[in-house]
């Protein structure tokens, strides 16, 4: 029965790694859309901006 208990820890172990790497990757993604979306948005800003002191 030991042996069963430490197999489900383990297992649950990998589990946990593997949703902790599941988790990064997901927020790396969140990230570099978040910076895409401000670079893009801090784009037509500054053209705004440029356009109306001429």
């Amino acid at each position: 029965m030991t042996d069963t208990s430490d197999a489900n820890k383990e297992r649950n172990r990998e589990i946990a790694r593997n949703e902790e790497a599941k988790q990064v990757t997901g927020s790396i993604r969140v990230s570099t859309w978040a910076v895409a979306v401000v670079v893009i948005i801090g784009g037509i800003l500054f053209t705004l901006g440029l356009a109306a002191l001429r």
